[in-house]
């Protein structure tokens, strides 16, 4: 569990110092992850937002609080999982990120994915969805699935950001934390 923590902290370091896209010269600071390196369950969002960049710290916004909520309607805390990103750093304007973008930020995410080994990773939203399945992959089609990534199971789920502003969809999301919850019981 140390090598687990130093690997990460490694990893956090690469990230400060990482120049592969233009992000870096805009942002305030980057935004690594949150939670437990022990974590059995990872949320992977899509790219930090203006209260993550000002903070370092993943999801401390409205969709952050959303999150939080949404983690605790499965009996567990925050404390409990990991969470992370796609992008490590903001794009200007909360812009969506671009593919050169992605490309460059994902050999971090794929690496925070080994390090850790969940049970259950959990994307939210499109962009994180297609990061870890392809970019041909639709949110709409897979939500609630089951899928593989690498040999650990793959849920996919609407972004907090889009249940805020579409109410509605809450019900889909909550199917799927219910079925996130029930794998994590059962062992996967």
């Amino acid at each position: 569990e140390r090598s687990k923590e130093q690997r990460l902290l490694r990893l956090a370091h690469e990230v400060e110092a990482c120049r592969r896209c233009p992000l870096y010269r805009t942002r305030t600071r980057a935004v690594v992850s949150d939670g437990s390196h022990k974590a059995r369950l990872v949320f992977v969002g899509e790219a930090p937002g203006r209260e993550e960049d000002l903070a370092g710290i993943p999801f401390v916004g409205a969709a952050g609080q959303l999150l939080t909520k949404m983690i605790g309607a499965i009996g567990m805390r925050r404390t409990d999982v990991y969470i992370c990103n796609v992008l490590k750093d903001r794009p200007p304007g909360n812009r969506a990120p671009l593919p050169e973008e992605m490309e460059a930020c994902l050999p971090f995410l794929e690496e925070q994915l080994a390090i850790v080994r969940p049970t259950i990773i959990c994307t939210l939203g499109a962009v994180a969805t297609k990061a870890l399945l392809g970019p041909h992959i639709s949110i709409t089609k897979v939500r609630g699935q089951v899928r593989d990534y690498h040999g650990t199971l793959l849920i996919p789920t609407f972004h907090p950001a889009y249940l805020l502003r579409n109410p509605p969809a809450k019900k889909f999301a909550w199917e799927d934390l219910k079925k996130v919850k029930r794998l994590l019981e059962t062992g996967g």
